[in-house]
């Protein structure tokens, strides 16, 4: 009874339009409790693993055998690499500025030629791959590609126990954006630290890009369970965004007995099915009823709405998608050339996913959270090794087959799963959406402030999170 005037209030505080858009989703409610019930059903019966597999992805057959050697690496220059730099930027055509643009247009070209002094004349590519060698790096070949990582032990302190932990980065990013949360994991004065593997995902960095057709997240997984078998890691903790969420989520459902646990900064939701739908019909108004807290009310509606506030936001921000995951050679032709080019299609991307509202302010708001050093670097990653059209075919190569037929989105997930909701994220997954695939959630976290490069931007709430999760698995 109590529950029903609760129900009764709700209802009597809603104008009239919104008392319509309640009625149509509760006269769906009979028929969604049917498909409620078969959906779960249904879900009891999916698998809670998918196949390994195998692959070549190397130029030419498969050997009979595979070289297992690990060997160090070191980034490395030239001076003729940074002359050639030097003379294509003094080349650089630069573009008439609308008015008033901000960064809605794409990079501003007034802040542009300001990051580019700053490259041509203060940047020292030598300093910085002095940074980028600070680390211990490696290589080895799996499935026929080089691929890169980095491997840090932490000190030894009596008593503090060591657990393995593999990071994965995504795109535009590299593993230079680990580079300030590296030492919060491993040399920490807490109980617990973390031996830390971040690989460079192929095609990226300076990881092999593949010669085939076809490598895609599943391949990725399949390659990073590899390495980690062959550092002689049978079990390991897991953390991704971006692309290495999807990797990383893929490599828990491949082989979850290798799994200790799985970490997210990018939250993954199907958006589909009767439950969706109704929780946005009705979760701006009665939350509670379908799983919302009002943190998830916020974020998801704001002040304009579902749809303004993520499914147009969405379209405004993913022709870069639809570009690359379609004709990524075409575009990435170009960017390959063009070392200014590269730095405006990537660091437009720093901006606009730190917080969308960087798309009003001149400079982008690029340096509110990041150094042009360190930015630049990571631009310099993939100049160097022109990896950028490699890195751009992997969304050819995942969005290739139809979303649905992938068996990863149809098996879940049921490691011990911790999840942190940053509040700039490109769309916000509340919890009771999230679980439609992650059935172990053991945290879900609304962090403060912070957006897509979570490792990069907030290195320390990264790392409180991911320790708080850890430890409740491990029930420290």
């Amino acid at each position: 009874m109590q529950t029903i005037e609760v129900l009764k209030q709700a209802l009597s505080s809603l104008d009239p339009t919104q008392q319509q858009q309640l009625l149509v989703a509760g006269s769906a409610v009979a028929v969604g409790g049917l498909l409620t019930c078969y959906y779960w059903v249904y879900q009891g019966t999916k698998a809670k693993r998918i196949p390994i597999g195998d692959g070549w992805w190397g130029a030419g057959e498969k050997p009979q055998s595979e070289d297992e050697k690990v060997f160090p690496f070191q980034v490395q220059t030239s001076d003729e690499e940074i002359q050639d730099l030097y003379d294509r930027i003094d080349r650089t055509r630069y573009t008439e500025l609308l008015e008033d643009a901000g960064f809605q247009y794409g990079f501003n070209s007034t802040y542009l030629k300001k990051v580019v002094s700053h490259w041509r004349h203060q940047f020292n590519w030598k300093k910085q791959i002095a940074i980028l060698n600070k680390y211990p790096q490696f290589k080895t070949n799996i499935e026929g590609l080089d691929v890169h990582f980095i491997h840090v032990r932490p000190p030894h302190r009596e008593g503090q126990r060591v657990l393995p932990l593999m990071l994965v980065h995504g795109w535009p990013g590299s593993v230079y954006e680990f580079y300030r949360i590296l030492p919060l994991l491993t040399d920490s004065l807490d109980s617990l630290a973390f031996e830390v593997i971040c690989p460079s995902i192929p095609g990226y960095g300076f990881s092999e890009a593949p010669r085939k057709q076809g490598f895609n997240s599943l391949a990725a997984a399949r390659v990073f369970h590899k390495l980690m078998e062959r550092l002689g890691f049978s079990e390991y903790y897991l953390q991704g965004g971006d692309w290495g969420s999807l990797i990383t989520t893929n490599m828990a459902q491949m082989k979850p007995e290798c799994v200790k646990g799985l970490h997210l900064n990018m939250l993954t939701s199907k958006l589909r099915g009767f439950g969706v739908l109704f929780s946005i019909l009705i979760g701006r108004y009665v939350p509670w009823l379908v799983g919302f807290t009002r943190e998830d009310v916020r974020r998801l509606f704001g002040s304009v709405g579902f749809m303004e506030r993520n499914i147009y936001e969405i379209i405004r921000e993913t022709g870069y998608l639809h570009i690359q995951g379609t004709k990524p050679d075409s575009a990435g032709c170009g960017l390959n050339d063009s070392p200014v080019g590269l730095a405006a299609y990537i660091l437009e991307k720093f901006s606009t996913w730190t917080d969308f509202n960087n798309r009003d302010l001149e400079d982008g708001g690029l340096e509110r959270k990041f150094t042009l050093d360190d930015l630049l670097t990571n631009i310099m990653i993939y100049w160097t090794t022109g990896s950028i059209v490699s890195s751009m075919r992997f969304y050819k190569e995942n969005l290739k087959t139809n979303i649905d037929n992938r068996l990863d989105n149809n098996t879940g997930v049921y490691v011990p799963t911790g999840l942190a909701a940053f509040p700039n994220e490109l769309m916000h997954v509340p919890q009771s959406w999230a679980r439609d695939r992650f059935r172990n959630i053991y945290s879900y976290s609304y962090m403060p402030r912070g957006g897509h490069f979570a490792a990069f931007e907030e290195p320390q709430l990264l790392a409180d999170d991911l320790l708080q999760f850890v430890k409740k698995v491990e029930k420290l």
